[in-house]
Order: structure tokens, then C-alpha cells, then sequence
């Protein structure tokens, strides 16, 4: 019944059997589909040892070839139920097999119970012989029968629409693999079944060798089981513009369209070739896009986390070449708490950044006019501000002039006493010194004025928040009094608080809220403008305090968010805009409007202590200031 040829073949596959599962235990943990493979080629081998053992036999001694016959009925079964299972596995990249997948073993189970029970009932074999036209077949053959179609063909099919579903040509060449391997046992099954054709009853055994040689060539030469489509899967959910899928050992598994327009074809990157091997040698120095994605894997890799950074690529269109920008990502896919490929995407993000340039000096524009407009009100200021302390100056000039002429008048004459001469320069030393405090605040004015006047981009220094309310008393000077207003800081205990940042930028903060204060101060009269200062564990607090009409519902919605004001012509809604911005760029803080319960507006500002220094103010120490 066996002959030598097919005992031979058989040896040779059991030893390539054993070969492979001594390869399966040398690798302590195998996923779900080496596994299901491992399954098919142990099955396969209890299928075939029963036919090599009857080609010892006496084909006369019919009790022991049923036996073996029988023996032959679990991996003959149960061979066509795993393929099945493996295209299942591919498909739906299962991580291990679900409880519903068990049912598909049912019919072998039954199969087997039927063959070893078959004296009983004859639901295998009416008759049974060692001579092909004298045997009888029972009912239940043409169950186990179907149940073998079916699952060839419905793998079968599952692979092809896999492959069609995704246009991946690694996929398309594995599933034609995985589909030639099962069309042979199938076809050679029909004709033993429903031909005249006498067959072998080795003939279907020997038949199911093809599919395993493909499947062998797939595995270890198309990497079919390197990576499964939960890559695929994991890069629908979240469409990008490109993306690459790498097995875990850097073997590329597929990429889109998008990819191999513009990486692919310029760095020769194709299915089925190791991403390493596409790298040249000038590659490592320029380090260029297939460099930055090696390394990007290796980082993902170590560190067990998605990895990102910014890709820049050049891009020929006609006779010009523009320059595009793409973040990539690369992550890890992880199977059973392990790494086995890694995704990469990228987004083109050139679009973004010539946004955010815009915006960036769009911002830089404002800030500027800003800047502008309020040394343009400094300037108005320093011009009342400067002219009192010059009409004083003035004054003491002609009055140190008349005294001067008085003494030289005076010499020689007898009249004049040595009293006389004492309170004429008394009275010098007093224009004197009016002066020299004239000229000091003039100093203090002009000092303020250069300040204000210097980059907003300067370096972060460490300076008194006292000196910084100082400057603000000094140049709002003229404001406050136009308004009829008077501005008076209030410390909150005897600390005083050191800064990092940069005191102008703070000042013109300051001066915007207390401008504002102004003007809503104005509306009621004038009066007393507060400058609260206090701390607690996390912030300091600046509170500039008036008793106006308050803020809007409308106007306090959109305050620090777009440019909004309340003063109508008189303002342009850059101040608090551009102040919320200088106070959370340079200082990390915030600048935020609550009412006043005496009636009026309280706008703060919030500053983290890490950028805050404490000291106790030494005892008598003023701790007020009035402007």
C-alpha cells in the first residue's frame, strides 16, 4: 500500500520536522502563528508516521492496517483546521486563539472518535480493506471530506482578500504563497474523491507537503510571520501622510504610496530589504532621512516609547525645489509584552511651521508697535514730567545769579556785616541744593525712559520688585496726575521680593494695568489707585486695585485672549494682550481680572515663587510708596 518512495519522502519530512521543532524550543517564547505553524508540522507528522509504519505491515493483516489507519485520522483532520486557522491569525493579527476558534476542531475530534469506534457503528468504513476497490465508505467520510474543503477554500480566500485589501506586494506574494500550498492538497483530494483516477492513499499526505514548503518559504524567506497586520491596523487609525512598517530586526514589511514617492524611490528603499542596507556611506556623515529613521528605531527600541523628531526634505517640482517638513514618529507594536516591529509615520508639517513663522512676527510686529505706542506716551509724559524740574532749575539759576551779583555789590561796602555775607551763600546752598534734587529726578526720569527703550529680548537678570513700582511712580507720573489719581503700593507683610527677569518688561506690564486704572479711576473722579503686594506658598501677587466702573461681561470674556478694549478710539486692546504675553514668556506667569468688591477692577499678576526671591525688610524700612 506504502511504497518505498513515499516511506522515503516521508523520512525526509520528518527529519526537516524535527530540525524545525528543535529551532521552536531553542526560542523559549514563540507568538500565536509560529506556534499554529508548529502545530501543522506535528500534524503532519502523525500523519505520516502511521503510513511509514504500514509499509512494514502485512498488508493481509487487516486488523493492524485499520489501526493504523485510524492513527491517521488526527493529523489528516486536523492539518486542514490549523491552516485555517493560521490565515485567521494573519488576518486578524490574533495574539493568542480565542475560545470561538476551538469549534473549528470539533468535526476532527468527532473524526477521530468515529474512526476508532467505526466496528461499532460503520460510520467510516462499511467495509473496509487493504484493497482500494473492495473498500466501502460510510456516511461520515463525506463530513470529514467537506470539512476539509471548506477549510482550504475559506483560508484560501481569506489570504487573497487580505492581500487585495491592503495593495501591499509583500502581502500579495505571501498570500499567493500561503494559496498555491493549499490548492494542491485540495485538488489531489478531488480527484481521489470524484475521479476514476486510482490514487495512492499516500497521495494526499504527500500533497500536503507543498503547503508546508511554502509556508516554510515564506517564513524564512518573505518573513511571512515577522510582522502581522495589526501594524496595518495601527496605522489606519490614525491616517498620516506617509508611513513605514519595520519588522523588529529592520526588515521592511510595506508603506504607502506617499512614502515611496518621496523616500523610497530617492533612498532605494523597497519591501523585503533591511533598512540598514539602504544606508551609504556619506549617509552616517550628512545624516540623512534613512539615518535619522535608524536611529529614531534604535531610540523607540530602548527606550520602549514612541520617539519623534522633524525631518526636513527637499523636493523637485518642474525646474524649482521646494523644501518640506515632516515630524516622524516612530513607535514600537508590542505582541505578548514584546517588541516585533516598529511604525513610523510622518506628517507633513510645512504648512504648520510657516504658520507659526507668521505668527511669530505677527506677534513680534505687535509687540513692537506696542512698544512703540507706549514709549510714544513715555515720551509725552517726560515732556510735563521734565518741565517742572527745568523751570526749577531755571529759577535757582537766576536766583544763585542775583545772589552771586549781591555779593559783589556788597564788597567793600561798610554796611554789609559778615552775618550779611553768611545768609547770602545760606541761601546759595539752598538753591543748591534744589537743584541738585531737580536734577536727580530728571537723572531718575531719563534713566527709567533709557530702560524702557532697551530689546524686550534681553537676558533674564535678577532685580527688586520695589525698584521696578519705582519706575512705574516715575514714568506714570503725569498720567496719574491728568486723572487726578494717586497711586499708592501696599505691602502685604515686611518681605521684599527679588525677581528673575527682566524689569523693563515687567515695568511696561505695570504700566499698562495702571494706565488702565486711569482711565477707569477718571470716570469717577480720580482717586487713590492701589498697588498691592503679597505672596503665598506657590505665586507672588501683584494686584493693581481701582474703584471704576468695573469691566463688561462682553469685554472681560475676551480680555488677554484677542485684542479688546473699553476705552473706544482712546484704545487700541494691545495693552493686556501683549502684557498677558510678556508675563507668561518672561516670567512663566499669568495675568488674570477679578471685581472689586468696593466697586471697580482688580487686575493681578501671578508670579511662580522658583522665579521669586524672599528677604526680610529691615526694621523702619518705609514699606510705601505714593505717587
Amino acid at each position: 500500500m506504502v511504497s518505498t518512495g513515499a516511506v522515503a519522502i516521508f523520512v525526509c519530512a520528518l527529519a526537516a520536522i524535527l530540525i524545525f521543532v528543535i529551532w521552536c524550543i531553542r526560542h523559549e517564547k514563540l507568538h500565536l502563528m509560529h506556534r499554529l505553524y508548529l502545530a501543522l508540522a506535528l500534524c503532519y507528522a502523525a500523519w505520516v508516521i502511521p503510513l511509514i509504519a504500514m509499509h512494514f505491515v502485512n498488508p493481509a493483516d487487516t486488523r493492524i492496517m485499520f489501526f493504523l489507519d485510524c492513527c491517521t485520522s488526527p493529523g489528516g483532520l486536523l492539518s486542514s483546521g490549523v491552516y485555517l486557522c493560521i490565515a485567521i491569525a494573519f488576518v486578524k493579527g490574533w495574539d493568542r486563539l480565542p475560545a470561538k476558534a476551538w469549534y473549528l476542531f470539533l468535526v476532527p475530534l468527532a473524526g477521530v472518535i468515529v474512526a476508532f469506534t467505526n466496528p461499532w457503528h460503520h460510520l467510516q468504513y462499511r467495509v473496509f480493506s487493504t484493497v482500494k476497490d473492495e473498500i466501502v465508505f460510510g456516511p461520515f467520510v463525506n463530513v470529514t471530506g467537506a470539512y476539509s474543503y471548506f477549510c482550504l477554500i475559506v483560508g484560501m480566500i481569506t489570504m487573497i482578500r487580505f492581500a487585495w485589501k491592503n495593495k501591499s506586494r509583500l502581502y500579495l506574494v505571501q498570500c499567493v504563497l500561503f494559496s498555491i500550498g493549499g490548492m494542491f492538497p485540495m485538488i489531489v483530494s478531488a480527484v481521489a474523491t470524484f475521479s476514476a483516477a486510482s490514487l495512492p492513499i499516500t497521495a494526499t499526505p504527500i500533497s500536503f507537503l507543498v503547503p508546508i514548503l511554502m509556508h516554510g518559504y515564506a517564513i524564512y524567506q518573505m518573513h511571512f510571520l515577522d510582522i502581522r497586520p495589526i501594524a496595518t491596523r495601527h496605522i489606519l487609525d490614525w491616517i498620516s501622510d506617509c508611513y513605514l512598517v519595520l519588522s523588529a530586526n529592520g526588515l521592511v514589511i510595506t508603506y504607502n504610496k506617499q512614502f515611496a514617492a518621496i523616500f523610497a524611490s530617492k533612498y532605494g528603499i523597497s519591501e523585503n530589504r533591511y533598512l540598514h542596507d539602504c544606508v551609504k556611506e556619506d549617509d552616517i556623515s550628512k545624516k540623512t532621512a534613512v539615518f535619522n529613521m535608524i536611529t529614531a528605531v534604535q531610540s523607540s527600541e530602548e527606550s520602549e516609547s514612541v520617539v519623534s523628531y522633524e525631518q526636513a526634505m527637499h523636493i523637485q517640482e518642474g525646474e524649482t525645489v521646494r523644501k518640506i517638513y515632516y515630524m516622524v514618529e516612530a513607535s514600537p507594536l508590542f505582541i505578548d509584552d514584546r517588541i516585533e516591529g516598529f511604525v513610523l509615520s510622518f506628517k507633513e508639517v510645512t504648512k504648520l511651521r510657516e504658520s507659526l513663522h507668521q505668527l511669530q512676527e505677527s506677534r513680534q510686529r505687535m509687540m513692537e508697535q506696542e512698544r512703540l505706542a507706549f514709549l510714544g506716551q513715555m515720551i509725552g509724559g517726560l515732556a510735563h514730567n521734565l518741565k517742572t524740574p527745568i523751570m526749577s532749575v531755571s529759577g535757582g539759576l537766576a536766583a544763585l545769579d542775583a545772589l552771586v551779583e549781591e555779593c559783589e555789590n556788597s564788597l567793600g561796602d561798610p554796611v554789609v556785616t559778615e552775618d550779611d555775607f553768611r545768609e547770602i551763600y545760606a541761601e546759595q546752598r539752598e538753591w543748591s541744593q534744589k537743584l541738585r534734587e531737580a536734577m536727580t529726578y530728571m537723572s531718575d526720569i531719563i534713566t527709567a525712559i533709557k530702560g524702557q527703550a532697551s530689546s524686550v529680548m534681553e537676558e533674564d537678570t535678577v532685580f527688586d520688585l520695589e525698584e521696578a513700582l519705582n519706575r512705574c511712580s516715575l514714568l506714570m507720573r503725569h498720567e496719574l496726575l491728568s486723572g487726578q489719581c494717586r497711586m499708592e503700593v501696599r505691602y502685604e507683610d515686611e518681605r521684599r521680593f527679588a525677581l528673575v527677569g527682566n524689569i523693563n518688561n515687567l515695568v511696561q506690564c505695570l504700566n499698562n494695568l495702571l494706565s488702565n486704572a486711569i482711565f477707569a479711576q477718571q470716570q469717577v473722579g480720580g482717586g487713590i489707585i492701589y498697588a498691592d503686594v503679597g505672596a503665598d506658598m506657590e505665586q507672588l501677587h501683584i494686584k493693581i486695585t481701582d474703584t471704576g466702573p468695573g469691566v463688561s461681561r462682553k469685554v472681560r470674556d475676551k480680555l488677554f485672549k484677542t485684542m479688546v478694549t473699553s476705552k473706544g478710539a482712546k484704545g487700541t486692546g494691545l495693552g493686556l494682550y501683549i502684557s498677558n504675553v510678556l508675563i507668561r514668556g518672561r516670567f512663566d506667569g499669568s495675568i488674570y481680572m477679578e471685581d472689586n468688591p468696593e466697586g471697580g477692577a482688580i487686575f493681578s499678576i501671578a508670579i511662580p515663587m522658583e522665579r521669586v526671591t524672599v528677604s526680610v525688610r529691615e526694621k523702619g524700612e518705609d514699606i510705601g510708596e505714593k505717587a
